[in-house]
């Protein structure tokens, strides 16, 4: 497990790399001087939250924040804020329920995860590269291709679940999601599979019928399972900065989240988006997308994240 876990530092911090790049070059004139605090350190220093996706309201808070802690501690010097300043970012992402990995830890079997999210975000990409993560973990997965909305995503499911030779229940397009979860569960049941990935429909178009749909494939779990879904995982695009914010705040109004994966952060220098997230949603973090391999996934960890962000 320790080489596992090794693995999923590297895995973040490269995918970090854009943000922490452009992160670090604009804090660079701001936090490494011997100069006194200032003004225009206050003022640099907002203006590098936000062009970082952290949006106005975070930065707004941790710069608060981190300005009465420096007065209280009589902290003058930007080089030595800079502690400070982790420690705040921290906060932001803990406040959100953040806490370490559960490696896995999973109490239910099979542990029931519904996955949801609009379409092009890279739902079906991060199903199966979660599907890969747990079977390098020695679990036992089983998919359910629940968006039989399109053709085209039971296909990719499908193609997903050969790549990382785990089963795939399917039904064919326009067939009851219901259906599929139920099938899906008996078969994760009789299979001794650790756990069951339900893919969705990724339309925003009509919420009442996306609720009602979701609330049906809820039910039908839950007569196999009373506790199930166990997690209610929505994905969203890191690429589209404050846009997938703005998706997020839809879908937790007619969807019970109970966490975020978020894809394709190593796309983006704007990584900053995940304290906007966490803050303003109030949700973990439970995974994120690294790179375009099939392995480029993690675990999130708040205080690695943070870390990795001023490394070097």
């Amino acid at each position: 497990m320790f080489n596992f876990l090794k693995r999923d530092k590297e895995k973040t911090k490269e995918g970090l790399t854009k943000t922490r790049e452009s992160f670090k070059t604009k804090l660079q004139n701001l936090i490494w001087l011997d100069n006194d605090i200032t003004e225009e350190f206050w003022t640099g220093l907002e203006d590098t939250l936000v062009q970082a996706d952290l949006g106005g309201q975070v930065t707004m808070q941790v710069v608060d924040n981190l300005r009465l802690r420096a007065d209280a501690e009589r902290i003058v010097s930007p080089r030595k804020a800079e502690s400070l300043l982790k420690d705040e970012l921290i906060k932001v992402l803990q406040d959100a329920g953040q806490t370490a990995s559960h490696n896995g830890a999973y109490t239910a079997k099979p542990h029931v995860i519904l996955m949801v999210g609009v379409n092009g975000a890279g739902k079906t990409t991060s199903i199966g590269k979660l599907a890969h993560y747990l079977r390098q973990q020695n679990k036992r997965v089983i998919l359910a291709a629940g968006d039989t909305f399109r053709a085209a995503a039971i296909e990719q499911l499908q193609i997903w679940g050969e790549r990382v030779k785990v089963n795939v229940v399917a039904h064919q397009q326009g067939a009851d999601p219901g259906a599929v979860a139920f099938d899906a569960y008996q078969s994760a049941k009789s299979n001794n599979a650790d756990v069951l990935i339900v893919d969705t429909a990724g339309r925003l178009q009509s919420k009442t019928n996306l609720m009602k749909e979701l609330e049906k494939i809820s039910r039908v779990l839950q007569k196999n399972d009373p506790t199930a879904p166990h997690e209610t995982l929505l994905v969203l695009d890191a690429v589209t900065g404050q846009n997938g914010l703005n998706q997020a705040r839809e879908f937790k109004k007619t969807v019970p989240l109970t966490g975020i994966v978020l894809a394709k952060l190593d796309g983006t220098a704007k990584g900053g988006i995940v304290f906007a997230i966490a803050q303003e949603l109030k949700l973990p973090i439970k995974y994120i997308g690294t790179g375009e391999k099939i392995d480029d996934f993690a675990e999130f960890d708040a205080q690695e994240f943070v870390e990795d962000l001023f490394e070097g």
